[in-house]
């Protein structure tokens, strides 16, 4: 157990039995009465996302979350296949709670993925991965007097919006937190 002013980014919590990561926090000390927290928190299970104000020395369950390295194999449709890289186990996940990260996974590629009573909560991109443009439109002469942007589609499936000069084949660097476009690769 830890108190409500312990919570940090990132920390893995239990609220009424449900798994909530902490997104943001904010602590707060009014004129009059007691200090609080205010959290941002995403359902793990759910994946949705919650705002939760704490009192000060309130006491919240911290969770042990188990880290591994596994790779990304393939989608069959429903769900995405990931691989142990110890165990070398196949594990699936279902599309609908990774969709929001498959849109930036190649075949092949590492992710931290976090366990906890041996089932998958989380899937940790990294902060950018590079991908190539499939397609997108060819930028207009002339219309550069702005930062002017059109839409590209990454060999991914993803839908991102990219300056004009960016062309078919292109490797674009992809911020996957914001799915922003970087720079070119």
């Amino acid at each position: 157990m830890i108190t409500a002013n312990d919570l940090r980014r990132g920390v893995v919590i239990k609220v009424n039995g449900d798994l909530f990561a902490v997104l943001d926090f904010q602590h707060t000390k009014p004129g009059k009465g007691g200090a609080f927290v205010k959290a941002k928190l995403r359902n793990l299970t759910k994946n949705t996302i919650i705002d939760k104000t704490f009192r000060s020395t309130e006491k919240v369950e911290d969770v042990f979350i188990e880290k591994r390295k596994m790779q990304y194999l393939y989608n069959d449709g429903d769900s995405a296949v990931f691989m142990d890289l110890e165990t070398y186990e196949q594990e699936q996940v279902p599309n609908n709670f990774v969709e929001d990260q498959l849109k930036f996974l190649k075949e092949g590629e590492e992710v931290d993925v976090d366990f906890y009573d041996n089932q998958i909560i989380s899937i940790e991109l990294p902060t950018f991965v590079i991908l190539e443009v499939t397609h997108t439109e060819p930028g207009v002469k002339g219309d550069t007097a702005t930062a002017a942007y059109k839409p590209a589609t990454v060999e991914t499936g993803a839908q991102i919006q990219v300056p004009l000069f960016v062309n078919e084949g292109d490797k674009i660097k992809i911020d996957t937190r914001t799915g922003e476009y970087i720079e070119r690769a």
